[in-house]
């Protein structure tokens, strides 16, 4: 597995974050994909997506969200 630096990464979390730590930060500029790490544990493991892979998860939780 290759390993990138999160240096240079700006990471976001979502405008709906209640400060309880319960959060996950994503990254848009992650050595060509989107990264997505534990807010509670920023020098931790980082899963990277492909865009569209992401797009497609997003997708998903958004349609999930509106028949809930």
């Amino acid at each position: 597995m290759e390993e990138v630096s999160t240096a240079r990464v700006t990471w976001r979390k979502s405008t709906r974050s209640n400060g309880s730590g319960n959060c996950i930060e994503v990254a848009n500029d992650f050595a060509g994909s989107v990264g997505l790490r534990d807010s509670k544990d920023p020098n931790g493991p980082v899963l990277a997506f492909s865009p569209a892979a992401w797009a497609t998860f997003v997708s998903g939780l958004k349609r999930e969200t509106l028949h809930n």
